[in-house]
């Protein structure tokens, strides 16, 4: 098989490791971060959604699939669903009871999610970052970090969209002489600050890295600080890789739209 997505590779590589808790960790990751596609018990009213459940062994679970061919495979006929990322849909089944079963029978990633899973991702997604106040002093050459770090967040920054112009991660020295690791963004658009904090702490959570604990900042471009961070820091690129509406287009589907989250109803 060829057409293997993010979710595939990260399962498979869980499964080849199963004490491995940073390769379980990254699957989680990925499935937070995946397009899904939800059937439906019938079509959407509004924002509200009636998900098809169906009952292993006493616990529920919800049909998604990665893909829309993949549904389409499953299903063999037109059925009802509703698109959201991973975040967006534990986020609504939360509490609910309901686990996920993921691609089942149409993809080697084939495997059902307990309700308690999908209620532990929906509370690690819920962290926020925690706003502390702290002058840098000094900043220098990151070293130390692990490789998982460095690699989510290269992956998580390139899928934030182009919220910044850039981010520096360096070694930093703060005025009370105390000192750590710090995720610069540098130009960040009026109002990003809070989805690049959070995307910044979801790359150190899923690290793996017990106790782990990485501090964000946001300067401008024309801030003195910025050359000294371009010198000596680990630079991301934050590429445009939102997809933008175009003008008059039709009303989203449900769970397209993140200011209009679908409820649940069941």
């Amino acid at each position: 098989m060829t057409d293997l997505t993010d979710l595939d590779h990260a399962h498979a590589a869980m499964e080849a490791s199963p004490e491995d808790d940073t390769a379980r960790l990254r699957f989680f990751e990925r499935l937070a971060d995946s397009e899904l596609f939800l059937v439906l018990e019938a079509e959407a009213e509004g924002d509200v959604i009636r998900p098809g459940l169906f009952d292993v062994e006493g616990a529920r679970f919800a049909l998604v699939f990665d893909r829309e061919a993949r549904l389409a495979e499953f299903a063999g006929q037109v059925t009802p669903t509703a698109a959201m990322s991973g975040r967006a849909l534990v986020a609504l089944l939360d509490g609910q009871g309901i686990g996920l079963a993921l691609n089942p029978d149409v993809a080697p990633s084939a495997m059902l999610i307990a309700a308690q899973a999908v209620e532990w991702l929906a509370q690690t997604l819920r962290q926020g970052p925690v706003a502390a106040m702290a002058r840098p002093v000094e900043v220098a050459a990151p070293a130390g970090l692990p490789e998982a770090l460095i690699r989510g967040l290269d992956r998580k920054l390139a899928l934030a969209g182009a919220l910044a112009e850039a981010a520096y991660l360096v070694a930093v020295t703060y005025d009370d002489g105390s000192r750590g690791h710090m995720l610069a963004f540098v130009g960040a658009r009026a109002g990003a600050e809070q989805a690049l904090a959070t995307a910044a702490g979801e790359a150190l959570t899923f690290s793996g890295i017990e106790a782990g604990v990485m501090d964000v900042t946001f300067v401008a471009s024309d801030d003195p600080i910025t050359t000294r961070l371009a010198r000596v820091g680990l630079r991301f690129d934050l590429p445009l890789t939102v997809r933008v509406a175009e003008p008059g287009a039709g009303p989203a589907a449900p769970g397209m739209d993140p200011d209009r989250p679908p409820r649940l109803r069941q």
